[in-house]
């Protein structure tokens, strides 16, 4: 309800006292926060951008607060997701993040739904908000965000983060461009790694999410100075922030209903090629891999194919480092060549796919070997347990 009957908005006063730094403010003034109070805005995960931005809604006096999200707390998650609390590790994020909003304000409705997005369920689960904040962290979700808010005519407030970069901009506004102005294709499945495998600087995703949270009261409150066709671009290392112009395309395709996004992403292919990368592999458990390493066998050698500060973190005794892109590069795989000197091969990664991909690689070159499934991970949970999961 962008445009609420304000004389049914009325504030307590615990409530002035609570929101008189904005009410002072002329930009805002006691209408402004009747506004906040009266609006209602979808945050779409509660991950590291999610995380920062729920809670400034929160404390900014967003009336009702809508969480989309299906995981669980994970310490690993505890670098970048501040709404979340060691506490909480095992439990749903979208409890962890209500039980955080309401720590900071009683007053927020907050409406949970823990579930996955999809083109089933986005439109009733969208339709009810005048806000939608796309805090998630996959293209198939992002073209469902997207088209969604394309047919109820909402904004869509989308950030993004990466390693040391983010970028943030306001989609479908007031006839401004949206999501496939600026990525018409998605990339190739696999070409962009996740934060899981590239990592993200913890910091990060609160600089960016405090933009979205901005962008998200800027538009209730009915500024016309907003990030729709602007993207903006910042580079934590470099600290410095750069901005694109964004036109809505003429020629864009009209999005007439949700469709299925894993597929046009191309995830069901990537998925039947891993599959069959791993069909075309040995394998082995971690099990069976402690139990060679036990023998004291001298006729294999194990290769570790992730990156080399994963392999700072944890490492299987006895493995060798030569990364995956190395190995795809073709420079790994004359180093796999030096290190085999006849000897059978064993590779091993976080969880097994990328090790099943090098030796899909490696099959190539007329190298044979054999995947350790589940990976290091495997090997923390059931073999070592000292052994650093991240």
């Amino acid at each position: 309800m962008l445009n609420p009957n304000l004389d049914e908005i009325q504030l307590t006063k615990e409530e002035y006292e609570r929101y008189a730094r904005h009410i002072i403010l002329p930009e805002v003034g006691l209408e402004g926060q009747k506004r906040l109070k009266a609006a209602s805005v979808l945050c779409i995960g509660t991950g590291g951008l999610g995380s920062p931005l729920l809670l400034y809604l929160a404390a900014a006096g967003i009336g009702r607060i809508g969480i989309v999200d299906f995981d669980v707390v994970d310490h690993s998650n505890l670098q970048r997701q501040v709404i979340h609390a060691t506490s909480m590790v095992g439990k749903p994020k979208i409890e962890s993040a209500k039980h955080r909003i309401l720590e900071i304000n009683p007053y927020a409705q907050v409406d949970l739904y823990n579930t996955a997005l999809s083109s089933a369920n986005a439109l009733d689960i969208m339709r009810p908000y005048d806000v939608i904040v796309d805090g998630t962290d996959n293209f198939p979700t992002r073209y469902l965000t997207n088209d969604a808010c394309v047919l109820l005519d909402k904004p869509n407030v989308y950030g993004s983060i990466f390693r040391f970069e983010g970028q943030a901009t306001v989609f479908n506004y007031e006839g401004g461009p949206n999501y496939r102005d600026l990525y018409p294709e998605p990339p190739p499945p696999g070409m962009v790694p996740s934060c899981a495998e590239g990592g993200v600087l913890g910091v990060l995703p609160g600089i960016i999410g405090v933009i979205q949270a901005t962008e998200a009261i800027k538009i209730i409150l009915g500024s016309k100075d907003t990030l729709s066709g602007r993207l903006l671009l910042y580079d934590a290392l470099k600290m410095k922030f750069r901005e694109l112009k964004l036109r809505p395309n003429p020629e864009r395709p009209v999005i007439e209903k949700l469709i299925d996004y894993q597929q046009f992403c191309g995830i069901p292919d990537a998925n039947a090629q891993a599959q069959e990368e791993k069909n075309a592999v040995q394998e082995m458990t971690v099990t069976e891999l402690k139990e060679l390493l036990d023998s004291d066998a001298q006729d294999y050698v194990l290769i570790d194919v992730r990156n080399p500060n994963e392999y700072e973190i944890a490492q299987i005794p006895g493995s060798v480092l030569i990364p995956l892109p190395d190995i795809q590069d073709g420079s790994g795989v004359e180093k796999v060549k030096e290190v085999l000197n006849g000897h059978r091969l064993i590779a091993h990664c976080k969880m097994g796919g990328r090790s099943a991909k090098a030796l899909g690689i490696l099959q190539e070159h007329g190298i044979e070997g054999t995947n350790v499934v589940g990976g290091i991970t495997a090997w923390s949970n059931e073999v070592d347990s000292s052994v650093p999961t991240y």
